[in-house]
């Protein structure tokens, strides 16, 4: 069936659903929350009083290899992210997280720009693909002719 389509009609469905995709991912955007964190609740979690106010002075972010290995801070044994915080009180806070924004926005971005890279070496390949076909079929028909002639 897709071979019965003509490249205008495949360049206008490719268009298509790649501008259904911006919109999914813009309706999206618009219905998620964006600072959601995840925390891991599996072992002692260390927080301020519950509904004490806190100030975060450090984002989400990994934990050392060193303080993997010492395990000198528990929480970066079991949850490998830590974020700290300050309390109202002015007691200051190691808390485990999940996930580290940007370390999933550089993931994302490396994982899409192999999947681009990828499409170009295919559309590279099918082309010169397609050539060498098309030179088979001119010299196949060639032979033809000059057989029957």
């Amino acid at each position: 069936m897709i071979e019965s389509c003509t490249k205008r009609r495949m360049l206008l469905g490719i268009t298509f659903l790649g501008g259904l995709t911006v919109l999914a991912l813009i309706i999206e955007s618009h219905w998620t929350d964006i600072p959601s964190k995840l925390y891991v609740d599996n072992f002692e979690n260390n927080s301020c009083i519950s509904g004490e106010e806190y100030e975060v002075i450090s984002e989400c972010h990994p934990c050392t290899a060193f303080e993997i290995a010492s395990e000198s801070i528990g929480i970066c044994v079991h949850a490998r992210y830590k974020e700290v915080l300050k309390c109202k009180s002015g007691e200051t806070i190691t808390r485990s997280c999940d996930k580290v924004a940007w370390l999933e926005e550089r993931t994302f971005w490396m994982f899409e720009g192999f999947m681009f890279a990828s499409a170009i070496v295919s559309c590279i390949s099918i082309h010169w693909r397609e050539d060498v076909l098309r030179q088979r079929i001119i010299r196949k028909v060639a032979r033809q002719l000059r057989i029957s002639v």
